[in-house]
């Protein structure tokens, strides 16, 4: 594949250095005439203008990125000039590892990077197992009952149990479940909050009192040397932290604890509906994972993960990453001005027809070929790449490939409706319920 297409129509980077070209102001009232998504706008405005492209929604200029040389100098090259800005987020997740920034952001990763890479997967790999376990028990009862189940909330239950058994070496209790879905709503509800920080705050109130409430005793009995069936668990280590590092105190405790049950099972949750939802469409990609290998063979892992990385191609976790330009740079040939807001989309990357042949199709062979994918970094991005990289690309990776070790083989999913859309918010999901029923499978 030739792996500069697309890239044409830039400016050198060793020419002269223009402004950012930037969108009609027509395209953008047409778009706040029809009260669209912004999902549709960045489409449009990518379209029209190409992968660095401004636009004004208010006074100010933002760009849009989605051209993969780009997307590196912003997230890899140069991500201490374009920097994360205080979002909505943190009204959930407070000063977690995800919305942190400068000093404290570089201390909270470094302790989390290790539980989350190499030996430290490994302490979690068994607690994963045990949530798709459980799962494929359940799945069981239901294809003997012919009871109808919602995938989507059932993806929901397995990534909230695998991260909460990882968390406090627990399984994931009724009651916990229900107090723990706010994590959800609250997520759902962050882009259409009320703009004063306050009334947002209060919208949700209820929501974060429950959260907090999960929280607060988890650490507590955390503390007071409460181990689970599956040993002491990643909250434990946070807690360890606190004895040497003034910082982790029982706020920032807390707001660790979120930040990883928000990220850690919203985004699985979301793949795995996606997936299911796209095998609805293309079964022959289910049958041909299946077929690669033996139970329990590298070549049916590599396959499933395929399936994986190709729903994470066309629904990536962090489908947009927000950033600020500290300072005036030149991008790509292209000159931003401090105080510029950027927007990478990883979601229009992967949907580039002229990096992704066919992009619209579910084709998981583009991950099993060598030159079945652009090579450049910043065309497949679905976690964010450089240092802010998802701490918890591995786990998510793993977690699904593992659950669908458990499923594919003894399920076909069977909707009975599907969502008509997409809904983007945290996380791109998908915009109503997922209804199905369980059959034996055809091979």
């Amino acid at each position: 594949m030739d792996t500069e297409a697309g890239l044409g129509s830039l400016p050198h980077p060793t020419g002269a250095v223009r402004p950012v070209p930037e969108a009609e102001p027509e395209l953008v009232e047409r778009w706040r005439t029809q009260g669209g998504e912004l999902i549709e706008l960045l489409a449009q405005v990518r379209e029209r203008v190409g992968g660095v492209a401004a636009f004004r929604i208010g006074p100010a200029r933002t760009v849009l990125v989605t051209e993969p040389r780009a997307v590196q100098h912003v997230l890899a090259r140069h991500p201490e000039q374009y920097v994360k800005r205080s979002h909505r987020a943190r009204l959930l997740v407070g000063d977690g590892v995800l919305s942190a920034e400068g000093e404290a952001w570089r201390r909270q990763r470094r302790l989390l990077q290790s539980q989350f890479t190499g030996t430290g997967m490994r302490r979690y790999d068994r607690r994963i197992t045990e949530a798709a376990r459980t799962t494929a028990e359940r799945w069981a009862a239901y294809a003997r009952t012919g009871q109808t189940l919602d995938v989507g909330q059932e993806m929901h239950r397995f990534g909230l149990d695998a991260i909460w058994r990882s968390l406090t070496g627990h399984p994931l209790d009724d009651k916990t479940q229900r107090e723990l879905e706010a994590v959800q709503v609250v997520g759902a509800a962050l882009p259409a909050l009320p703009a004063h920080a306050e009334d947002a705050r209060e919208a949700i109130a209820a929501d974060l009192a429950r959260i907090d409430a999960v929280a607060r005793q988890a650490i507590e009995a955390a503390r007071g040397g409460e181990v689970g069936p599956d040993g002491p668990g990643l909250l434990h280590v946070l807690i360890d932290a606190a004895t040497e590092r003034p910082e982790y105190t029982d706020r920032l405790i807390r707001d660790e604890l979120v930040t990883l049950l928000a990220a850690g099972h919203e985004t699985t949750a979301s793949t795995l509906t996606w997936l299911y939802l796209l095998l609805d469409r293309n079964p022959a990609a289910r049958e041909q994972a299946l077929a690669a290998g033996e139970e329990g063979s590298e070549e049916r892992r590599r396959a499933i993960q395929a399936l994986v990385h190709e729903t994470l191609r066309l629904y990536p976790s962090a489908w947009i990453l927000p950033r600020h330009a500290a300072e005036d740079d030149t991008l790509t040939g292209y000159s931003v001005e401090a105080g510029t807001d950027i927007l990478v989309c990883p979601y229009l990357t992967h949907r580039d027809p002229e990096l992704w042949p066919d992009p619209e199709h579910f084709d998981p062979r583009r991950f099993l070929t060598p030159d079945g994918r652009p090579s450049p970094t910043g065309a497949y991005f679905p976690f964010g790449i450089g240092p802010r990289t998802c701490l918890g690309m591995q786990f998510a990776l793993r977690e699904s490939t593992v659950l669908l070790e458990h499923l594919l083989p003894a399920h076909t999913v069977a909707f009975s409706a599907t969502p008509p859309k997409a809904k983007y918010g945290f996380t791109v999901r998908p915009d109503g319920p997922t209804p199905a029923t369980l059959r034996p499978p055809r091979n």
